[in-house]
Protein backbone atom coordinates (compact mmCIF):
# COMPACT_ATOMS: atom_id res chain seq x y z
CA UNK A 1 0.00 0.00 0.00
CA UNK A 2 2.77 2.31 0.60
CA UNK A 3 4.47 1.32 -3.13
CA UNK A 4 7.57 -0.09 -1.22
CA UNK A 5 8.63 -2.36 -3.48
CA UNK A 6 11.89 -3.12 -2.47
CA UNK A 7 10.31 -4.44 0.35
CA UNK A 8 7.80 -6.51 -1.15
CA UNK A 9 10.60 -8.41 -3.65
CA UNK A 10 12.08 -8.82 0.08
CA UNK A 11 9.61 -10.62 1.43
CA UNK A 12 9.36 -12.14 -1.92
CA UNK A 13 12.68 -13.76 -1.99
CA UNK A 14 11.89 -15.86 1.28
CA UNK A 15 8.15 -17.02 -0.01
CA UNK A 16 7.56 -20.15 -1.39
CA UNK A 17 5.93 -19.53 -5.02
CA UNK A 18 3.53 -22.02 -6.75
CA UNK A 19 2.55 -22.27 -10.49
CA UNK A 20 -0.15 -24.46 -11.59
CA UNK A 21 -0.04 -27.45 -14.05
CA UNK A 22 -2.00 -29.96 -15.57
CA UNK A 23 -1.48 -33.73 -13.32
CA UNK A 24 -1.60 -35.61 -16.85
CA UNK A 25 1.89 -33.19 -17.55
CA UNK A 26 3.04 -33.78 -14.40
CA UNK A 27 2.82 -37.48 -14.27
CA UNK A 28 3.51 -38.09 -17.46
CA UNK A 29 6.93 -36.18 -17.29
CA UNK A 30 8.02 -36.24 -13.44
CA UNK A 31 10.85 -33.26 -13.02
CA UNK A 32 9.50 -31.41 -16.08
CA UNK A 33 8.02 -28.11 -15.75
CA UNK A 34 5.57 -26.86 -17.41
CA UNK A 35 4.32 -22.85 -16.95
CA UNK A 36 0.95 -21.93 -18.49
CA UNK A 37 0.73 -18.17 -19.33
CA UNK A 38 -2.49 -16.25 -18.17
CA UNK A 39 -4.16 -13.03 -20.08
CA UNK A 40 -4.37 -11.20 -17.00
CA UNK A 41 -3.03 -8.17 -16.25
CA UNK A 42 -3.67 -5.40 -13.44
CA UNK A 43 -6.29 -3.72 -15.15
CA UNK A 44 -9.59 -4.48 -16.73
CA UNK A 45 -8.93 -5.31 -20.76
CA UNK A 46 -5.51 -5.50 -20.48
CA UNK A 47 -3.62 -8.40 -22.74
CA UNK A 48 -0.25 -8.85 -21.01
CA UNK A 49 0.60 -12.16 -20.61
CA UNK A 50 1.60 -13.21 -17.35
CA UNK A 51 2.82 -16.24 -15.26
CA UNK A 52 0.61 -16.37 -12.25
CA UNK A 53 2.18 -17.44 -8.98
CA UNK A 54 0.63 -17.98 -5.46
CA UNK A 55 2.19 -17.73 -2.26
CA UNK A 56 1.12 -20.20 0.46
CA UNK A 57 -1.90 -18.53 2.74
CA UNK A 58 -3.07 -17.64 -1.16
CA UNK A 59 -3.52 -21.53 -2.86
CA UNK A 60 -6.41 -23.42 -3.15
CA UNK A 61 -7.18 -26.35 -1.47
CA UNK A 62 -5.72 -29.37 -2.58
CA UNK A 63 -7.75 -30.77 -5.86
CA UNK A 64 -7.14 -34.09 -8.38
CA UNK A 65 -6.64 -31.90 -11.37
CA UNK A 66 -4.76 -29.30 -11.58
CA UNK A 67 -1.93 -30.15 -9.53
CA UNK A 68 0.84 -27.54 -8.10
CA UNK A 69 4.63 -26.83 -8.38
CA UNK A 70 6.91 -25.10 -5.92
CA UNK A 71 9.46 -22.80 -6.99
CA UNK A 72 11.37 -19.84 -5.59
CA UNK A 73 12.22 -16.06 -6.65
CA UNK A 74 16.03 -16.67 -7.20
CA UNK A 75 15.45 -19.79 -9.47
CA UNK A 76 12.48 -17.69 -11.06
CA UNK A 77 15.45 -14.97 -11.99
CA UNK A 78 17.59 -17.76 -13.30
CA UNK A 79 15.27 -19.95 -15.46
CA UNK A 80 13.02 -17.55 -16.94
CA UNK A 81 10.85 -19.27 -19.94
CA UNK A 82 10.34 -16.01 -21.95
CA UNK A 83 11.17 -11.98 -21.73
CA UNK A 84 7.64 -11.46 -23.07
CA UNK A 85 5.84 -12.97 -20.07
CA UNK A 86 5.26 -10.81 -17.12
CA UNK A 87 4.92 -11.98 -13.25
CA UNK A 88 1.80 -11.99 -11.81
CA UNK A 89 1.96 -12.74 -7.95
CA UNK A 90 -1.74 -13.71 -6.29
CA UNK A 91 -3.55 -11.58 -8.94
CA UNK A 92 -7.05 -10.65 -7.53
CA UNK A 93 -5.92 -10.90 -3.90
CA UNK A 94 -5.23 -6.85 -2.02
CA UNK A 95 -1.69 -8.13 -2.00
CA UNK A 96 -1.40 -8.96 -5.71
CA UNK A 97 0.88 -7.52 -7.82
CA UNK A 98 2.12 -7.65 -11.80
CA UNK A 99 5.61 -7.39 -12.46
CA UNK A 100 7.49 -7.10 -16.07
CA UNK A 101 9.89 -9.89 -16.50
CA UNK A 102 13.08 -8.86 -18.41
CA UNK A 103 16.05 -9.88 -18.37
CA UNK A 104 17.08 -6.56 -16.46
CA UNK A 105 14.23 -6.63 -14.33
CA UNK A 106 15.71 -10.72 -13.46
CA UNK A 107 18.93 -9.36 -12.25
CA UNK A 108 16.91 -7.61 -9.62
CA UNK A 109 14.83 -9.98 -8.68
CA UNK A 110 18.39 -11.65 -8.44
CA UNK A 111 19.83 -9.15 -6.20
CA UNK A 112 17.10 -9.37 -3.88
CA UNK A 113 17.24 -13.39 -3.90
CA UNK A 114 20.93 -12.97 -3.14
CA UNK A 115 20.35 -11.48 0.48
CA UNK A 116 17.31 -12.96 1.77
CA UNK A 117 17.41 -15.98 3.15
CA UNK A 118 15.65 -19.07 1.86
CA UNK A 119 14.30 -21.56 2.58
CA UNK A 120 13.12 -20.88 5.90
CA UNK A 121 14.14 -22.68 8.66
CA UNK A 122 13.32 -22.79 12.30
CA UNK A 123 10.76 -21.38 12.27
CA UNK A 124 7.25 -21.25 13.93
CA UNK A 125 4.50 -19.89 10.96
CA UNK A 126 0.67 -19.90 11.16
CA UNK A 127 -1.77 -19.80 8.85
CA UNK A 128 -4.11 -16.83 10.07
CA UNK A 129 -7.07 -17.14 7.32
CA UNK A 130 -7.85 -20.31 6.04
CA UNK A 131 -5.86 -22.70 8.58
CA UNK A 132 -7.81 -23.78 11.78
CA UNK A 133 -6.80 -22.40 14.87
CA UNK A 134 -8.66 -24.20 17.44
CA UNK A 135 -10.92 -27.23 17.78
CA UNK A 136 -9.91 -31.03 16.74
CA UNK A 137 -8.40 -30.28 13.47
CA UNK A 138 -6.02 -27.70 15.01
CA UNK A 139 -5.01 -30.06 17.91
CA UNK A 140 -3.97 -32.99 14.91
CA UNK A 141 -2.30 -30.72 12.96
CA UNK A 142 -0.32 -29.24 16.08
CA UNK A 143 0.68 -32.70 17.27
CA UNK A 144 3.22 -32.34 14.09
CA UNK A 145 4.74 -28.57 14.69
CA UNK A 146 7.94 -30.05 15.89
CA UNK A 147 8.61 -30.85 12.42
CA UNK A 148 6.60 -28.26 10.82
CA UNK A 149 8.67 -25.75 12.93
CA UNK A 150 11.75 -27.36 11.85
CA UNK A 151 11.53 -27.36 8.45
CA UNK A 152 9.28 -23.35 8.80
CA UNK A 153 6.37 -24.66 6.72
CA UNK A 154 2.50 -23.64 8.05
CA UNK A 155 2.07 -26.22 11.25
CA UNK A 156 -2.20 -25.45 10.39
CA UNK A 157 -2.44 -25.55 6.26
CA UNK A 158 -4.58 -28.70 6.47
CA UNK A 159 -5.37 -28.09 2.66
CA UNK A 160 -1.31 -28.65 2.20
CA UNK A 161 0.39 -28.49 -1.09
CA UNK A 162 4.29 -28.62 0.65
CA UNK A 163 6.56 -28.62 -1.68
CA UNK A 164 5.00 -29.20 -4.77
CA UNK A 165 3.27 -32.55 -6.20
CA UNK A 166 6.07 -33.77 -7.85
CA UNK A 167 8.28 -32.95 -4.94
CA UNK A 168 6.12 -34.45 -2.59
CA UNK A 169 5.78 -37.75 -4.23
CA UNK A 170 9.44 -37.66 -4.41
CA UNK A 171 9.00 -37.51 -0.77
CA UNK A 172 7.42 -40.03 0.01
CA UNK A 173 9.29 -42.82 -2.00
CA UNK A 174 12.89 -41.79 -0.92
CA UNK A 175 11.59 -42.02 2.36
CA UNK A 176 9.06 -44.37 2.83
CA UNK A 177 9.26 -46.13 -0.17
CA UNK A 178 5.25 -45.39 -0.72
CA UNK A 179 4.91 -44.99 -4.50
CA UNK A 180 0.78 -45.41 -4.44
CA UNK A 181 -1.98 -44.78 -2.54
CA UNK A 182 -2.44 -48.24 -0.82
CA UNK A 183 1.45 -47.61 0.01
CA UNK A 184 0.20 -44.28 1.92
CA UNK A 185 -2.75 -46.03 3.46
CA UNK A 186 -0.50 -48.83 4.87
CA UNK A 187 1.62 -46.35 6.41
CA UNK A 188 -0.93 -43.77 7.83
CA UNK A 189 -2.50 -46.90 9.69
CA UNK A 190 0.81 -48.13 11.14
CA UNK A 191 1.72 -44.55 11.98
CA UNK A 192 -1.63 -44.38 14.13
CA UNK A 193 -1.53 -48.05 15.41
CA UNK A 194 1.67 -46.73 17.06
CA UNK A 195 3.43 -49.98 14.98
CA UNK A 196 5.98 -47.80 13.18
CA UNK A 197 8.61 -46.88 15.50
CA UNK A 198 10.59 -50.06 17.38
CA UNK A 199 8.55 -52.45 19.14
CA UNK A 200 11.22 -53.64 21.32
CA UNK A 201 11.53 -49.78 22.51
CA UNK A 202 8.37 -49.72 23.76
CA UNK A 203 8.61 -53.25 25.31
CA UNK A 204 11.67 -51.88 27.56
CA UNK A 205 10.60 -48.79 28.28
CA UNK A 206 7.03 -50.45 29.14
CA UNK A 207 9.03 -52.55 31.84
CA UNK A 208 10.24 -49.20 33.34
CA UNK A 209 7.27 -47.46 33.25
CA UNK A 210 5.31 -50.39 35.08
CA UNK A 211 7.25 -50.58 37.43
CA UNK A 212 7.52 -46.75 38.35
CA UNK A 213 3.22 -47.34 38.64
CA UNK A 214 3.96 -50.03 40.82
CA UNK A 215 6.17 -48.85 42.63
CA UNK A 216 4.78 -44.90 42.75
CA UNK A 217 8.42 -43.57 42.25
CA UNK A 218 11.90 -43.11 40.28
CA UNK A 219 13.00 -46.34 38.87
CA UNK A 220 16.65 -46.70 39.67
CA UNK A 221 18.54 -47.99 36.43
CA UNK A 222 20.22 -50.89 38.01
CA UNK A 223 16.85 -51.69 38.84
CA UNK A 224 15.67 -51.58 35.42
CA UNK A 225 17.99 -53.37 34.02
CA UNK A 226 17.57 -56.06 36.05
CA UNK A 227 13.80 -56.49 35.59
CA UNK A 228 14.45 -56.27 32.50
CA UNK A 229 16.92 -59.44 31.79
CA UNK A 230 14.53 -61.33 34.28
CA UNK A 231 11.46 -60.51 32.08
CA UNK A 232 13.22 -61.59 28.75
CA UNK A 233 14.35 -64.68 30.11
CA UNK A 234 10.98 -65.73 31.76
CA UNK A 235 9.39 -65.06 27.80
CA UNK A 236 11.76 -67.25 26.76
CA UNK A 237 11.27 -69.83 28.57
CA UNK A 238 7.64 -69.39 27.95
CA UNK A 239 7.22 -68.60 24.09
CA UNK A 240 3.19 -68.56 24.30
CA UNK A 241 3.58 -65.58 26.11
CA UNK A 242 5.90 -63.49 24.35
CA UNK A 243 5.06 -59.93 23.88
CA UNK A 244 4.69 -58.50 20.32
CA UNK A 245 8.04 -56.68 21.34
CA UNK A 246 10.53 -59.81 21.83
CA UNK A 247 9.79 -62.25 18.95
CA UNK A 248 10.82 -65.47 20.90
CA UNK A 249 10.39 -68.97 18.97
CA UNK A 250 10.28 -72.65 19.71
CA UNK A 251 13.44 -73.55 20.22
CA UNK A 252 14.88 -70.45 21.32
CA UNK A 253 18.94 -71.16 22.15
CA UNK A 254 20.51 -68.99 24.91
CA UNK A 255 22.89 -67.19 23.20
CA UNK A 256 19.82 -65.86 21.24
CA UNK A 257 18.15 -65.08 24.65
CA UNK A 258 22.02 -63.35 25.79
CA UNK A 259 21.76 -61.31 22.96
CA UNK A 260 18.65 -60.23 23.38
CA UNK A 261 19.30 -58.99 26.99
CA UNK A 262 22.74 -57.47 26.02
CA UNK A 263 20.80 -55.44 23.42
CA UNK A 264 18.04 -54.69 25.88
CA UNK A 265 21.04 -53.50 27.96
CA UNK A 266 22.93 -51.07 25.60
CA UNK A 267 19.20 -49.30 24.60
CA UNK A 268 18.69 -49.08 28.58
CA UNK A 269 22.00 -47.01 27.97
CA UNK A 270 21.28 -44.78 25.26
CA UNK A 271 17.54 -43.84 26.74
CA UNK A 272 18.74 -42.68 30.03
CA UNK A 273 22.08 -40.69 28.63
CA UNK A 274 19.24 -39.17 26.26
CA UNK A 275 16.85 -38.54 28.99
CA UNK A 276 19.82 -36.61 31.07
CA UNK A 277 21.02 -34.62 28.31
CA UNK A 278 17.07 -33.82 27.80
CA UNK A 279 16.37 -32.68 31.27
CA UNK A 280 19.74 -30.94 30.92
CA UNK A 281 18.44 -28.50 28.03
CA UNK A 282 14.97 -28.20 29.16
CA UNK A 283 12.59 -31.12 27.58
CA UNK A 284 12.20 -33.24 30.64
CA UNK A 285 11.88 -31.76 34.35
CA UNK A 286 14.18 -32.74 36.79
CA UNK A 287 13.44 -36.70 37.76
CA UNK A 288 11.25 -36.58 34.29
CA UNK A 289 11.30 -39.77 31.94
CA UNK A 290 9.56 -40.88 28.86
CA UNK A 291 7.03 -43.22 28.89
CA UNK A 292 6.94 -44.47 25.46
CA UNK A 293 7.49 -43.51 22.28
CA UNK A 294 4.33 -43.47 20.73
CA UNK A 295 4.28 -39.67 20.19
CA UNK A 296 7.15 -40.53 17.50
CA UNK A 297 4.61 -42.37 15.25
CA UNK A 298 1.22 -39.98 15.96
CA UNK A 299 3.14 -36.68 15.00
CA UNK A 300 4.32 -38.12 12.18
CA UNK A 301 0.76 -39.45 11.37
CA UNK A 302 0.21 -35.70 11.51
CA UNK A 303 2.46 -35.22 8.84
CA UNK A 304 1.89 -38.32 6.41
CA UNK A 305 -1.65 -37.09 6.17
CA UNK A 306 -0.49 -33.81 4.62
CA UNK A 307 2.06 -35.60 2.74
CA UNK A 308 -0.80 -37.92 1.67
CA UNK A 309 -2.93 -35.21 0.09
CA UNK A 310 0.21 -32.84 -1.28
CA UNK A 311 0.89 -36.13 -3.39
CA UNK A 312 -2.69 -36.80 -4.17
CA UNK A 313 -2.73 -40.00 -2.26
CA UNK A 314 -5.74 -38.87 -0.82
CA UNK A 315 -8.44 -36.77 -0.67
CA UNK A 316 -8.85 -33.58 2.25
CA UNK A 317 -11.55 -35.39 4.09
CA UNK A 318 -9.27 -38.51 4.24
CA UNK A 319 -6.15 -36.42 5.49
CA UNK A 320 -8.48 -34.36 7.64
CA UNK A 321 -9.94 -37.28 9.10
CA UNK A 322 -6.49 -39.19 9.63
CA UNK A 323 -5.41 -35.57 11.42
CA UNK A 324 -7.99 -35.49 14.00
CA UNK A 325 -7.38 -39.25 14.43
CA UNK A 326 -3.77 -38.84 15.20
CA UNK A 327 -4.43 -35.79 18.18
CA UNK A 328 -7.41 -38.02 19.69
CA UNK A 329 -4.12 -40.70 19.89
CA UNK A 330 -1.94 -38.40 21.56
CA UNK A 331 -4.45 -37.05 24.26
CA UNK A 332 -5.06 -40.45 25.03
CA UNK A 333 -1.47 -41.81 25.70
CA UNK A 334 0.28 -38.15 26.81
CA UNK A 335 -0.96 -35.56 29.59
CA UNK A 336 0.59 -32.20 28.05
CA UNK A 337 2.52 -30.65 25.09
CA UNK A 338 5.77 -31.13 26.81
CA UNK A 339 5.35 -35.23 27.82
CA UNK A 340 4.27 -35.33 24.18
CA UNK A 341 7.56 -33.49 22.55
CA UNK A 342 9.93 -35.09 24.34
CA UNK A 343 8.16 -38.88 23.78
CA UNK A 344 8.49 -37.70 19.76
CA UNK A 345 12.14 -36.58 20.24
CA UNK A 346 13.02 -39.69 21.94
CA UNK A 347 12.09 -41.62 19.26
CA UNK A 348 13.27 -39.43 16.47
CA UNK A 349 16.81 -39.62 18.29
CA UNK A 350 16.23 -43.75 18.58
CA UNK A 351 16.09 -43.48 14.76
CA UNK A 352 18.60 -41.11 13.45
CA UNK A 353 20.84 -39.70 16.12
CA UNK A 354 23.22 -42.32 16.87
CA UNK A 355 23.90 -40.57 19.84
CA UNK A 356 25.77 -37.47 18.43
CA UNK A 357 23.41 -35.23 19.44
CA UNK A 358 24.02 -33.41 16.23
CA UNK A 359 20.63 -31.72 13.93
CA UNK A 360 18.58 -34.47 14.41
CA UNK A 361 18.45 -33.58 17.83
CA UNK A 362 19.66 -29.88 17.92
CA UNK A 363 16.16 -29.44 15.39
CA UNK A 364 14.04 -30.89 17.55
CA UNK A 365 14.86 -28.78 20.64
CA UNK A 366 14.92 -25.53 19.14
CA UNK A 367 11.51 -26.01 17.59
CA UNK A 368 10.58 -27.43 21.33
CA UNK A 369 11.91 -24.45 22.65
CA UNK A 370 9.69 -21.71 20.04
CA UNK A 371 6.35 -23.96 20.43
CA UNK A 372 6.81 -23.89 24.32
CA UNK A 373 7.13 -20.18 24.76
CA UNK A 374 6.26 -18.50 21.75
CA UNK A 375 2.90 -16.42 22.58
CA UNK A 376 1.17 -17.68 18.88
CA UNK A 377 2.26 -21.50 19.56
CA UNK A 378 0.09 -24.07 18.94
CA UNK A 379 1.03 -25.63 22.21
CA UNK A 380 0.32 -22.49 24.44
CA UNK A 381 -3.23 -21.75 22.82
CA UNK A 382 -4.54 -25.39 22.30
CA UNK A 383 -5.29 -27.06 25.40
CA UNK A 384 -3.84 -30.59 25.21
CA UNK A 385 -6.55 -32.34 26.74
Amino acid sequence: MRGDWAAYFDVLATADLYHAMPRATADSRPGWISYTPTYWGPHPGATSKYLVFLTEGMLPAPVADPVFFQDDLGELADNWPQDDEGLAINPGSPCGAFFPATAAHRLTWRRHADRMTYPRRNELRTLWVGGPLRGPVAHGLACGALLCVANASLWNAMGWHGTGYVRERRRLKEWWEITDREGWQRAQQTLLDGRMSSSFWGFVLGIRSSMAHDFGGVVEVDHWRHMTTRVIRARAAQPGSAPDAVTVTTPRTDSDTEALIAGAQRLIGRITRYEARFRADGLLPEGGFVRTVEAWDYGRASKMARWGLGARYCDLAEAEQAVVHAGRLSRINYRSWEEFSAAYVLGRCLHFDEEEFGDWYGEMLNAHRILTSDPDSPWLTIPFK
